[in-house]
């Protein structure tokens, strides 16, 4: 098929692409400046990260920051092993969990009919206007009356209601169409049927990129650990990372290193997570998950 000579969406190159590469190549650029930075700047020497000016690209890439990093560690009374299992044990529950009630609400919200439905969807996006510092006192108090303070639920209740997740799952459901479901419900297929056979596979697109939005808030978020809990062995890795890099920063030049070294380690598991999902990202961006 062409237009004015052009073929849409070509295999090939074509001259008439050039004025596309123009118009996305500096944001492109631009973007992805930040992730060379940190990747490059964790393995600087001492010297080039108080060059002056500064070095963008690592002429003597070194692994001393990592070696500085792993050896505060092992001077704290808790091993680094306990943290990383704390996180990855917050990270999974909260994501399943979060996956698990938002394609389940959006399902009812989206495509069942009971008295209140339209009020739950107003207040689902009226907690989207709320940042977390604004509910952070509410939180706490509810988490200290249920008596969860100094346990691993303090850490995983209060992030699995995730209201963008629930909001971005619903408008996919909202596409399914609705011949589907009384289709599935003539063959007699009852409502968790419908749900995981139906639902489920047709919005894949919507449920990862979710699960980027809920690991990417579980993953890095320090403020549970610091509310929440005292025991220092239920405490998560991003916690322990930014205090551990604050205490060296503040004491040595040494904790520069530290901190940048500790900042790549935060970082890469949200990098490994979007390249494997980033093919469903991308549908979802375009609202391609339903034909």
């Amino acid at each position: 098929m062409a237009y004015k000579g052009h073929k849409i969406n070509p295999k090939g190159f074509e001259r008439g692409q050039i004025k596309i590469f123009l118009i996305v190549l500096p944001l492109v650029i631009i973007t992805g400046l930040p992730i060379v930075f940190i990747i490059f700047h964790a393995f600087k020497p001492m010297e080039e990260l108080f060059a002056f000016p500064p070095k963008f690209i690592t002429v003597h890439p070194t692994l001393d920051n990592f070696r500085g990093l792993f050896k505060a560690s092992r001077s704290a009374g808790i091993p680094l092993s306990k943290y990383v299992f704390n996180s990855l044990l917050i990270t999974i529950t909260v994501v399943f969990s979060s996956l698990i009630f938002s394609t389940a609400a959006a399902y009812a919200l989206s495509k069942l009919r009971f008295k209140g439905r339209t009020v739950m969807m107003q207040i689902n996006q009226l907690a989207l206007m709320f940042v977390p510092v604004a509910v952070m006192i509410p939180r706490y108090l509810v988490v200290n009356v249920l008596g969860l303070t100094n346990t691993y639920w303090a850490q995983i209740l209060p992030l699995i209601p995730l209201p963008v997740a629930l909001f971005l799952v619903k408008q996919f459901v909202d596409q399914v169409p609705q011949s589907l479901i009384e289709a599935a419900y003539m063959d007699g297929a009852k409502e968790l049927q419908i749900y995981f056979k139906v639902i489920i596979p047709l919005i894949k697109p919507a449920i990862a990129t979710a699960a980027i939005l809920v690991f990417q808030q579980v993953w890095t978020n320090m403020e549970a650990s610091n509310y929440y809990v005292n025991d220092e062995g239920l405490k998560s890795l991003a916690f322990y990372m930014n205090t551990l890099a604050s205490a060296t920063t503040t004491n040595t030049v040494a904790g520069q290193g530290i901190s940048a070294a500790a900042s790549l380690i935060m970082f890469v598991p949200n990098l490994l997570l979007f390249c494997i999902l980033q093919r469903n990202v991308m549908n979802t961006m375009a609202h391609s998950g339903i034909k």
